[in-house]
């Protein structure tokens, strides 16, 4: 077994006897621990599960016993530390306000994929509180569990908030990982990680047992080295859930099934200006792998004009203040043990523990902590103006005007350096905002490499397409080639 197989490749070595999940399970967590502990020291799990060679030893013998549950039987998953999980394994949200207090029921998404077969290896680190406590944060960092690195430039972001998914299955420490998404938080750390990310319609997947920032934009995907391996996860957690209402009407799976219906045909849209123009180095890629769509059959339109008012961003940060007011208060009534019961009990938390607050402050928690509620008509209003920002005068428009099935523009720039004092870089530039505020899906697949740091390639559209945005990934992925390895390299050239 190497660090790049397929769940495909490793279901049959796991068929034919040379290989099991006991010996698999031990591997990855001998790399975990010269990777992620020792060694290069990505710090991408957050903890692991010491259940997980008993559950590997169950499966195994289920496997003997001539019972497969499907194909992701026998396969190791981490599952991002905002995303519930009973028993040995924590639920932080990489705050030590959460530390002594546990879940009571697992997240859906985690019970679907152990009744799939897979075995919960780990919890991810992530940029704490999913990244909505300051806007002054460095991606990647939480108190719990310190700062994750990108694998192929360890002075580089990982990207956030789904920091640790990202770069754990890039560093091959896991074939497949959850992450969670409200607005970029699995397609940036997939894009600068330089693995497949999906970020699935608001509704698709659900959101019961994870730690809530907005009801409007809050989802849970796959991020796995290829399109296949996303598909395959997107399969199991897909579906309705009586424990979200949201997901009432959702499809049921079938993703990888319609993968072989491939891109002929589909007629996609270069949104311009968005992330087009930036970087001369990240457009030839991305225009490569618009040649690669169009060699597989796809129509390609171009120039279609798409990008988010000016005012977009103040209004998605009120409502995304008033929901997770709201909404995190809800969630941690549900916790067991001793735990802050609502935003200012963890405001207090913070101020009293120096690990908190060693880096940046909470100046977004004591913001949302002054909101008004889910009636309070500056959130409806700004709630109405994202939607139609996003759909009746974004996507929709231009996919009606064009006649199309999906759009494409470059994710997100190279990794920037980490910069734990000042926080992120202001400017970046992404093209997560539209779909995040639309509620809609999207996927970035990896195109190449700009001075050795992975840059990927995006693929949007309107609700409940991730069929076609599936498609279309893996005829970029077929024509380039699978993301590229890390090189664990300090510093990045530049």
């Amino acid at each position: 077994m190497d660090d790049t197989e397929s769940i495909a490749e490793l279901q049959r070595q796991l068929g034919d006897g040379g290989l099991t999940s006991v010996e698999l399970v031990g591997r990855l967590m001998q790399r975990i621990e010269d990777i992620d502990t020792s060694g290069p020291r990505i710090r991408s799990v957050l903890a692991s599960n010491p259940d997980a060679a008993a559950d590997a030893e169950r499966l195994d013998a289920e496997r003997s016993a001539g019972r497969v549950r499907g194909p992701l039987h026998g396969i190791p998953v981490l599952v991002k530390d905002n995303i519930d999980t009973i028993g040995a394994l924590p639920t932080t949200a990489g705050s030590t306000a959460l530390v002594t207090s546990a879940p009571t029921t697992e997240a859906t998404v985690v019970s679907r994929l152990r009744a799939a077969g897979t075995i919960v290896l780990g919890k991810t680190n992530l940029s704490e509180w999913a990244n909505i406590r300051s806007n002054q944060s460095a991606s990647g960092w939480s108190a719990v569990g310190g700062l994750t690195v990108n694998p192929h430039a360890l002075d580089r972001s990982a990207g956030g908030s789904s920091s640790g998914s990202g770069a754990a299955v890039a560093a091959g420490l896991s074939p497949i990982a959850l992450g969670t998404e409200t607005d970029g938080s699995i397609l940036c750390p997939a894009a600068l990680c330089g693995v497949v990310g999906v970020k699935p319609t608001v509704g698709l997947t659900s959101r019961a047992g994870v730690v809530p920032i907005s009801h409007t934009q809050d989802t849970v995907g796959p991020l796995a080295r290829s399109v296949r391996d996303a598909a395959l996860v997107l399969d199991v957690i897909a579906g309705p859930d009586p424990r979200d209402p949201m997901t009432a009407g959702a499809p049921d799976g079938g993703y990888r099934d319609q993968l072989d219906r491939g891109a002929a045909g589909l007629r996609v849209g270069v949104a311009r200006p968005m992330t087009w123009g930036r970087h001369p180095a990240l457009d030839a890629l991305a225009e490569a792998a618009t040649a690669a769509l169009a060699s597989a059959g796809a129509v390609i339109v171009g120039d279609v004009e798409l990008d988010a008012p000016e005012t977009l961003g103040d209004d998605e940060f009120t409502v995304l203040l008033h929901e997770f007011k709201a909404e995190v208060e809800g969630y941690l009534a549900t916790r067991g043990g001793h735990c802050p019961t609502t935003l200012a009990a963890v405001i207090e938390h913070n101020t009293e523990d120096p690990r908190e607050l060693a880096w940046f402050g909470q100046d977004m928690f004591e913001r949302a902590a002054t909101t008004q509620g889910l009636g309070a008509p500056e959130y409806l209003e700004a709630l109405a103006r994202c939607r139609r920002a996003g759909r009746e005068d974004g996507i929709d428009r231009v996919l009606a005007e064009h006649r199309l099935d999906a759009l494409i523009a470059p994710a997100y720039p190279p990794a920037w350096k980490i910069d734990l004092v000042n926080g992120d870089p202001g400017g970046l530039y992404s093209m997560s905002q539209l779909p995040a505020v639309a509620g809609y899906p999207a996927v970035t697949v990896p195109i190449g490499l700009v001075h050795g740091l992975p840059v990927g390639l995006a693929l949007f559209g309107t609700a409940w397409s991730e069929a076609v945005l599936l498609r279309l990934a893996l005829a970029v992925e077929d024509g380039l080639g699978p993301g590229p390895a890390p090189q664990f390299r300090a510093p990045a050239a530049g």
